[in-house]
């Protein structure tokens, strides 16, 4: 964290490529812009970059007040999914004689290029820039040279031809921008490095890559399906009245499951009063969703076993192998988020599966409240992460076709 000797060195020095002055307290678009920036390091300072709230350029305080509210707004500026990757950064308030000082302090990314809506932005000196191809390819070629996750390693063995180009493509359409589509003079392979679904060094798709593009991605990872059983009573005994393996590339997968959860969501028609009745599903669809979507967002890809989604008379059980990651604790589930397979969860977020990180489970959470069906409970060890619902207490109602 920044300490006030460090601030004042700050507030004394002039604006460079490492800090950032403002006066204004709502143009997120600015912040953002600048956080990208500062998180892809292009100048490779390796040190954090600040982005000051209530300076003057001369480095003269504003007379600034800065609420509460206007430090959640800067602490967002991570998790609304714009910035991707996520952004490390922390936020801080300083009060002077002069008026108070918001500081944003971020550290760059292992990850770059860091994009904020589709677009790479850097800082040259004390100008902030939409970076160019080559500049882009910088950032490329360091974020290889640097640890990576799971989802970003290289798969040998792998090719070009085991990835669907079309499919890529129409991704591609909706999260880079279109100005920068239509400067784009890079090869295929430049295109897909650049989003971190092709290692350009060694000439192999990432994990991503093929999870969310291949061909076949059960050739490479045994486990990347979704096991589902549609059961009539309560036990795995009962002989299922609907079941397959759900697999192919992550966005088909992702659409067969928003299926047949619409399908077999029931609704019930219940008396609200003498004279209303109100409609109620057995299970609310979002609670579903979310649950569903935090097991394939947070898996572990290199496990043989599948995510299984288990449909039973009483209750929904969905399970997913590989168990809490990172931070996050049994205690901290819905407070913190911690991402085994970032471009994953990056690809679910630009394609609007994913509203915001780390919101899932208090959605779904919320949901279930709602709707009276309880909370969800979650039995999760080092291996398994198994979260079930249960279906809404049968009250007097009738059942809509």
């Amino acid at each position: 964290m920044l300490s006030l000797e460090q601030l004042m060195t700050l507030l004394a020095d002039s604006e460079s490529d490492r800090v950032k002055r403002t006066v204004s307290t709502n143009d997120t678009d600015k912040f953002s812009q600048a956080v990208c920036a500062f998180a892809n390091d292009l100048p490779n300072h390796n040190h954090p970059g600040y982005l000051l709230l209530g300076v003057r350029d001369d480095g003269r305080l504003e007379g600034l007040e800065v609420s509460d509210r206007l430090l959640q707004t800067l602490s967002d500026l991570r998790s609304s999914g714009n910035i991707q990757p996520l952004p490390a950064l922390t936020v801080q308030k300083f009060s002077l004689t002069s008026g108070d000082v918001a500081v944003v302090e971020v550290q760059p990314s292992d990850l770059p290029p860091v994009r904020y809506k589709g677009r790479v932005w850097v800082r040259i000196g004390p100008r902030k820039a939409i970076a160019t191809e080559q500049e882009e390819r910088i950032l490329t070629e360091r974020r290889i040279a640097r640890a990576r996750s799971f989802d970003a390693s290289p798969v040998t063995g792998a090719g070009l031809p085991d990835l669907s180009l079309p499919l890529f493509a129409g991704y591609r359409q909706e999260v880079v921008a279109a100005e920068v589509l239509a400067e784009n003079h890079r090869t295929i392979e430049e295109q897909l490095a650049s989003l971190r679904f092709y290692d350009i060094v060694n000439h192999y798709p990432t994990v991503g890559g093929l999870l969310l593009f291949g061909k076949n991605p059960r050739f490479f990872f045994p486990g990347a399906y979704v096991q589902y059983l549609k059961l009539p009573g309560d036990t795995l005994t009962d002989l299922p009245d609907d079941q397959a393996e759900i697999s192919g590339d992550l966005l088909s997968v992702l659409r067969e499951l928003d299926t047949r959860v619409k399908a077999y969501i029931r609704i019930s028609m219940e008396p609200e009063s003498a004279l209303r009745e109100k409609i109620l599903p057995d299970y609310p669809e979002v609670a579903v969703r979310e649950l569903l979507l935090n097991a394939i967002m947070h898996r572990d890809y290199q496990s043989n076993t599948p995510v299984r989604f288990y449909w039973f008379k009483n209750r929904i059980e969905i399970q997913s192998p590989g168990g809490l990651y990172g931070e996050v604790t049994k205690e901290t589930l819905t407070r913190r988020n911690s991402y085994r397979n970032p471009i994953v969860a990056e690809t679910m977020k630009a394609l609007g599966y994913v509203n915001k990180f780390g919101y899932g489970i208090q959605r779904a959470e919320a949901a279930l409240n709602a709707n009276d069906n309880g909370p969800a409970e979650f039995d999760i060890d080092e291996r398994v992460f198994l979260a079930t619902i249960r279906r809404r207490p049968s009250k007097r109602r009738r059942s809509v076709e």
